[in-house]
């Protein structure tokens, strides 16, 4: 399968923060779309960054109640790994377990295009394999 497979099943939206706005601003991002993650673009296109909730707590320990008024370019990543449509899922899987990381942008000719995450990639393995076994026990029923 290839993350296109992923991005078909769970659509291509994607939440986007400018780097210009401030980590309140985010949290408030988070908490209405029900994600982890956004991606960092001062054009919504590009990818500039990402920043995930995982940055804001590590920032908060250090920098307390302040943080929320910094700007989100100073918590984001910004060497983002991300994948194409083309990419295969279990190259995908693996890539995010080694490097420890949540959430990939799917970029297309330097646009971004979805974001999945890993928990939509075990997902799409989990229901693939399902489909696998309930097709296995439905032939050796027969």
């Amino acid at each position: 399968m290839k993350i296109a497979d992923v991005v078909k099943r769970k659509g291509d939206a994607v939440v986007t923060v400018g780097p210009e706005a401030s980590v309140g601003e985010l949290l408030g991002l988070l908490s209405e779309h029900g994600i982890g993650a956004v991606v960092v673009s001062g054009d919504g296109s590009a990818v500039d960054g990402i920043v995930s909730e995982r940055d804001v707590v590590r920032h908060l320990h250090t920098d307390g109640p302040a943080l929320l008024e910094v700007p989100v370019r100073q918590i984001m990543t910004a060497e983002v790994h991300t994948c194409t449509p083309e990419d295969s899922l279990e190259d995908m899987a693996a890539q995010m377990t080694d490097r420890r990381i949540r959430h990939v942008p799917v970029v297309v000719d330097g646009t971004l295009a979805a974001i999945v995450s890993i928990g939509d990639i075990v997902k799409t393995r989990i229901d693939v394999l399902q489909a696998e076994r309930d097709q296995l026990r439905d032939y050796i029923s027969q």
